[in-house]
C-alpha cells in the first residue's frame, strides 16, 4: 500500500491542471497489476480502473478462430475497441466499458460506466507498453505508464496458484502456465518499453521502484 500512496501523491501533483489523467499499469500476467491498480484507485480521489482484459475475444470466437489455447496472447484482444474507448475517454462523456470476470473466464459487456467525474482512469493490462503494433498505438493515450516486473520463476509460482485457486488441478495449472501464460509473460518482459516508472517485485522483498525520466509518447 505504501507504493500506491507514493505513486498516488506523484500523480495528483502531475495531474493538478488536468480534467482527465490516464495511467497505464502494464506488466506480465500474475505480477500484481490488479492489486496495484485497485490500491491506487483507493488512494486517488475520482479514480476508476479500466481492465484491458475486458477486451478479450470471447471463448466462442476464439474456438471459431482456432485460438482458444492461446487465450491471453497479444492477438486475442480487441485492441481497436480499447483504442476507441481511450479516445472517447478524452471527450468528457459517459463511456460504458466491459469488465473481465476471471472466475467465469469471460468479459462482461456494459459492466461499468466511466463518467466525466472520474479524473483518473487507471488502465490495467499485460500489453499496454508493448513496442509493436497494434498495442503500441495505445501509447499516446497514456499520461503516465507504470511497468511492473518480477522474475519468471516468481511469475510461474503465482500463476500456478492463481489457476489452482480457480479450481484447476495442479497438472492442468502447470500445463496452462507453461504452454500459455509464461510465453505471454516473456513477450511482455522482452517486448515492452519501460514508461515512466518500473516497479520490481519478488516474493521476499517489498516492491522497489526506479524512475525512467520523462515519458516520450
Amino acid at each position: 500500500m505504501n507504493q500506491a500512496k507514493t505513486l498516488a501523491a506523484q500523480l495528483q501533483a502531475q495531474a493538478e491542471a488536468a480534467d482527465r489523467y490516464i495511467v497505464a499499469i502494464a506488466g506480465p500476467p500474475g505480477v500484481g497489476k490488479s492489486t496495484l491498480s485497485t490500491q491506487l484507485a483507493q488512494e486517488l480521489e475520482g479514480a476508476i480502473v479500466l481492465q484491458a482484459d475486458g477486451y478479450h475475444f470471447d471463448n466462442v470466437l476464439l474456438d471459431r478462430m482456432g485460438m482458444r489455447d492461446r487465450k491471453g496472447a497479444p492477438d486475442t484482444f480487441d485492441v481497436d475497441g480499447l483504442d476507441t474507448t481511450l479516445k472517447r475517454l478524452r471527450c468528457g462523456q459517459d463511456v460504458i466499458v466491459p469488465m473481465f470476470d476471471r472466475a467465469m473466464d469471460v468479459a462482461r459487456a456494459g459492466a461499468e460506466i466511466i463518467t466525466p467525474k472520474a479524473k483518473f482512469v487507471i488502465v490495467e493490462g499485460n500489453y499496454l507498453a508493448l513496442k509493436h503494433g497494434p498495442w503500441s498505438a495505445l501509447r499516446p493515450h497514456f499520461d503516465f505508464i507504470v511497468f511492473v516486473s518480477t522474475s519468471m520463476e516468481e511469475l510461474e509460482r503465482r500463476l500456478i496458484r492463481r489457476w489452482t485457486d480457480l479450481g484447476q488441478s495442479i497438472d492442468q495449472a502447470r500445463h496452462w502456465v507453461a504452454s500459455n501464460d509464461l510465453p505471454n509473460a516473456a513477450t511482455v518482459l522482452r517486448g515492452s518499453e519501460p514508461g515512466h516508472l518500473v516497479i520490481h517485485q519478488n516474493s521476499e522483498t517489498m516492491p522497489r521502484a526506479s524512475y525512467q525520466g520523462e515519458f516520450q509518447p
